[in-house]
């Protein structure tokens, strides 16, 4: 049995491929089938776009299939970016454009005013089932400067509660622990174990690559 990791971000895919790797599963991602053409994530909430992606790469494979969205919610500018996470500086950006936008935007903010919440919603939609849902958040604050290397997105300025590092100073499986997605995939393993004809899985998990040092496209 495969499962489809829909998205063509190759840090989130391996993300997500090590929190599903010990499935007996085939996992593959949404760069297994460049046919299929791109999602657009037009949706109102985090939820309507992860639905959007799962129920669309499943269609198109006739696979189950597995998608997220995640948006970063800063208290001090009324929960933006939220949704717009991935293009907060414009529809073509890196990470580091975004990351300069918000620090420009929270400029002057105090820390103990700096709070904010990482959510992410993950949908699986299996073939002549309805898509279900489950979601993760940690709540946290936002640094006046990067700190760290590891990890994407806005996890150089994201500091957990409880927590002295970044998630861009955090091994892998340290921020897995504590992370909005690793929460979200771990509830999200118990709708795969319950949805998925795991008898018939006959192909050893595969995991995806360690992420490439290029920054790829933050839309994805």
């Amino acid at each position: 049995m495969k499962l489809v990791l829909a998205t063509r971000n190759p840090h989130k895919a391996a993300e997500l491929s090590r929190m599903l790797a010990d499935l007996e599963i085939e996992l593959v991602s949404a760069c297994d089938f460049p046919d299929v053409p791109e999602v657009v994530e037009d949706g109102a909430t985090l939820e309507a776009n992860a639905i959007l992606k799962a129920v669309a790469l499943s269609e198109a494979t006739g696979l189950p299939a597995l998608a997220d969205d995640t948006g970063l919610e800063v208290e001090a500018l009324g929960g933006a970016p939220g949704v717009l996470s991935a293009r907060f500086a414009g529809p073509d950006v890196t990470y580091e454009d975004n990351n300069r936008k918000l620090l420009d935007e929270l400029r002057g903010i105090p820390r103990p005013a700096r709070r904010a919440a990482f959510r992410c919603v993950v949908a699986l939609a299996v073939p002549g089932t309805e898509v279900v849902t489950a979601e993760g958040r940690t709540e946290g604050t936002i640094l006046e400067e990067p700190r760290g290397c590891q990890g994407f997105g806005y996890d150089p300025l994201f500091l957990p509660d409880g927590h002295g590092r970044t998630y861009a100073e955090m091994a892998q499986d340290e921020k897995n622990a504590v992370s909005h997605r690793g929460k979200a995939v771990r509830a999200a393993r118990e709708l795969v174990l319950r949805l998925l004809p795991q008898e018939q899985a006959v192909d050893p998990p595969r995991q995806a690559p360690n992420p490439p040092d290029e920054i790829p496209d933050p839309r994805r």
